[in-house]
């Protein structure tokens, strides 16, 4: 599959649709592909009854205003507080990952900026295995997925899951250890070789000691003076008997730039495009800067942007496996048997883990590079695959639903070309390439109901066979290239 290069040189300035540039429905799908994880007809077209701009605002306000999913009741647990250790953990692990999956699925703007902060911030559940600290890191993940950069970088670097991942609970001033404090600048704030030294290191190392302690283990992880390095350090060429609140300070305070950029470059490549504009990172970073690191004015100038809804910021990024299996759910509508819900999310769970993205656990501390990485020969098929069997599941409790999801798409159109095209369309972020390729996927729909039928305009959606046509008609569109495409 030829993966598309962005060609898009619209500016950051604000969109206004016009006669040539509408607000239509394309647009409106782009919005719900990139902040959330897709949306419905009927919310799509509520949406084309306001403004770009009020839109972008009712997302991201609501998302602010989203309470945090509840914690569980094991959700600050420790070892003494378990009847059975294993038994429990296992049935617990399990059920955070559900419940995320379902944050995914249903929060929108909140829940695809948290799992991409997941990802940006990498912890992996082998390097912790508790519970109660999944829930505490994606806890705070949602807490400051749109808040300030600077209180976010302070509140995950003590977190358990991050202390234990990257070290942190070992780093100690008898035995320092440069782990955290390295990643700290390569992965979570600079880039790589970015405005530090190998000596800023191995002294913010020292710096960040003392967060060594616990009552219980997988009880709260608490500062310690006994364990911190009280001496001098120089960071940044600042000298002084810095810890952990001195580091990140510091950072900001010299690096303020530097972090800006290399922020801003990160949001623009996974809600705009891999091939990063430089022009639009700028401006974004300035916004950055001005509004001492608050995430949400960056997201408001970049989502109400020329550039944002430029026709070429369309059907660049290739879908993640959570990315296409959620979008596919929310966008059909379609209902599994909800008695089988457990069941279901595990399924999911399985499948977007078998594609290479366990939500828990990133490859690695860079995390999921994206984009390309998630497709080639054996993946492809895979993906192809798992589409039809999260699709199977809906069917089994509902046949019905296909047929009025085309029903409802179509205005109950009897026309096979015009049904194939609209709902090709719907699940695209571009029309298909050729008329061909629509001619193939109406004789798929046509099935084995007799040419006359359609001739004379007979057979409509109505028909007995109509809901396997269109399911029909969907397991082609899994196996098309675009549809891998947002």
């Amino acid at each position: 599959m030829e993966i598309l290069t962005s060609c898009n040189t619209a500016s950051i300035a604000p969109f206004t649709p016009d006669a040539d540039n509408p607000w239509d429905v394309a647009k409106v799908k782009h919005v719900y592909r990139r902040l959330a994880f897709g949306t419905t007809d009927a919310t799509i077209n509520i949406a084309l009854t306001g403004t770009p701009q009020e839109l972008i605002d009712t997302l991201i306000n609501d998302a602010i205003a989203l309470p945090n999913t509840p914690a569980p009741e094991w959700g600050y647990w420790s070892f003494n507080d378990y009847a059975d250790y294993n038994e429990m953990t296992n049935e617990q692990r399990n059920q955070w990952y559900k419940q995320t999956t379902l944050d995914l699925r249903d929060k929108g703007l909140k829940g695809r900026l948290s799992f991409f902060w997941l990802n940006h911030f990498v912890t992996q559940l082998e390097s912790y295995n508790h519970p109660p600290y999944m829930f505490q890191y994606w806890d705070i993940l949602q807490t400051h997925c749109l808040g300030n950069f600077k209180t976010f970088i302070h509140a995950i670097g003590i977190n358990p899951a991050m202390l234990l991942m990257l070290n942190g609970f070992e780093n100690t001033s008898f035995n320092p250890n440069e782990n955290y404090a390295r990643e700290l600048y390569e992965l979570f704030s600079l880039g790589e070789n970015n405005g530090y030294t190998q000596t800023d290191i191995e002294e913010t190392s020292r710096a960040l000691t003392g967060y060594n302690h616990w009552d219980d283990y997988g009880a709260p992880i608490y500062f310690d003076e006994i364990t911190f390095d009280s001496s001098e350090k120089t960071i940044f060429e600042q000298t002084g008997e810095w810890g952990y609140d001195d580091v990140i300070d510091i950072l900001f305070e010299q690096k303020g730039p530097l972090i800006a950029t290399y922020i801003c470059s990160k949001l623009y490549a996974f809600f705009v495009s891999p091939d990063i504009n430089d022009t639009i990172v700028n401006e974004m970073a300035a916004t950055f800067i001005a509004n001492d690191f608050e995430i949400a004015p960056v997201l408001n100038q970049l989502f109400k942007s020329e550039h944002f809804f430029d026709t070429d910021a369309n059907g660049l990024i290739v879908k993640s496996p959570v990315d296409i299996i959620l979008t596919y759910i929310n966008e059909s509508g379609f209902q599994y048997d909800p008695a089988q819900e457990d069941e279901y999310l595990n399924l999911l769970i399985y499948l977007t883990a078998e594609l290479g993205q366990n939500i828990y656990e990133p490859i690695d501390v860079a995390g999921w590079q994206r984009n390309r990485d998630w497709i080639n020969s054996s993946t492809l098929t895979g993906r192809w695959l798992s589409m039809e069997y999260i699709t199977w599941p809906f069917w089994n409790h509902d046949e019905d639903q296909f047929r009025q999801f085309a029903i409802n798409l179509t205005g109950n159109s009897n026309d096979p070309a015009f049904i194939t095209s609209t709902i090709i369309d719907y699940f695209m972020s571009k029309t298909l390439f050729t008329s061909m390729d629509y001619e193939i996927a109406t004789d798929i729909l046509k099935w084995e109901v007799p040419e006359n039928y359609y001739e004379d305009g007979s057979w409509n959606l109505s028909w007995d066979s109509a809901p396997y046509q269109v399911l029909l008609l969907i397991h082609h569109i899994f196996r098309m290239p675009e549809f891998q495409l947002k």
